[in-house]
């Protein structure tokens, strides 16, 4: 794609930053001068990317002129070179096309996940179990950190719900691309006949809101504790931690009780209950100004099948791209970045297509 008139515009649009910034008076606005200097900087970094991407371009084409080289050991050392460059200017394109286009204020936010059995009985519940060691695994790899906010196991080991919160640099950028249906195809465990059983884990992927998004008012929310009750043995069992937390104008309710503290599990249950409320005011914005528009990667919403994992042929199909990676056993073991990166990039691409000239300057 060509950037180069985008830039250019990019290239006024800061020059009339810079002014603003010498205005006299400008620090007298604190929130006009953090906007002023927030988009400098990210327009700074844009410049930063398009100096990378050119150079990528530019070390690609002498590579690839120098296959034909007529010294073999010098063509074979630029041949070898090629598919570094290429990923290197992949990646490039994909920051640039992120910086251009209006900034996502979720993208940095952290999540709360919930993972729950849809359809198969224990066999949803085993497969939840199996997403859940799935994102924790891929959140060892990236150095994010995983805290459980409720859960409800099942007999066999898999959950029926689990609950947890996700954080670290852009969680919820990377973790959005999850919401929707899992389904699996495999033997299960209990099956004496070898038949290939499909089942579904449903995966909602929510941003943290905070107390200055959403304000629960205290004649809105009822709250009730009560015994928590789980496997036998475990000390959740010995006290009355558990607490359930009702929105009364959404009737929405959020039950909370993997924490042995009352209070704790309280702040948890208000902390799932303001980041659904979040989720669905988001939801109503986007649907009112936005009604006409549907991504080509869809719209990550939980009744939506997004992905199909096949144990006998070791595969993982994304439907939303119509991407195929044969290596469902390693995926499990949250190998998850590949297919990440792919819905980001389409995603971006799609909405690169759909933005006007004006509104990326």
């Amino acid at each position: 794609m060509d950037f180069a008139p985008l830039i250019a515009l990019k290239r006024a649009r800061f020059d009339e930053l810079e002014r603003e910034i010498e205005r006299e008076g400008l620090f007298d606005e604190p929130q006009r001068a953090r906007e002023v200097m927030r988009e400098h900087a990210r327009t700074r970094e844009i410049f930063d990317r398009w100096a990378g991407l050119e150079k990528a371009v530019s070390d690609l084409e002498s590579h690839r002129a120098l296959v034909t080289d007529a010294d073999p050991e010098l063509a074979e050392l630029a041949r070898g070179e090629i598919p570094t460059l290429e990923a290197s200017q992949a990646a490039l394109e994909l920051d640039l096309r992120e910086l251009l286009l209006p900034p996502d204020p979720n993208e940095q936010r952290d999540a709360i996940v919930e993972i729950r059995a849809g359809t198969g009985g224990e066999e949803a519940a085993l497969f939840a179990g199996d997403l859940y060691r799935m994102y924790s695994r891929f959140a060892e790899k990236k150095r994010l950190t995983i805290e459980s906010m409720d859960s409800s196991p099942s007999e066999l080991g898999g959950f029926r719900e689990v609950i947890f919160q996700m954080s670290g640099p852009g969680v919820f950028r990377e973790m959005k691309y999850e919401s929707g249906v899992h389904r699996v195809q495999r033997v299960p465990a209990t099956e004496a006949q070898g038949r290939i059983h499909t089942s579904t884990a449903t995966v909602a992927v929510l941003p943290q809101a905070e107390e200055v998004d959403i304000a629960l008012k205290p004649e809105e929310i009822r709250i009730e504790v009560c015994r928590a009750g789980g496997p036998g043995g475990q000390g959740v069992n010995t006290t009355d931690s558990a607490v359930q937390v009702m929105h009364i104008p959404t009737g929405r309710i959020v039950r909370c009780q993997d924490g042995r503290s009352q209070q704790k599990n309280k702040e948890r249950a208000l902390q799932i209950l303001r980041s659904r409320l979040l989720e669905d005011k988001q939801r109503e914005e986007a649907e009112k100004y936005s009604a006409h528009r549907r991504s080509q990667i869809g719209s990550g919403g939980r009744e939506e099948k997004i992905r199909t994992y096949n144990f006998a042929q070791n595969r993982v199909t994304d439907h939303r791209i119509q991407r195929t990676q044969h290596n469902l056993d390693l995926f499990l073991q949250g190998d998850i970045e590949e297919m990440i990166q792919a819905l980001r990039s389409e995603e971006l691409a799609e909405r690169f297509r759909e933005a006007g000239a004006g509104e990326l300057a």
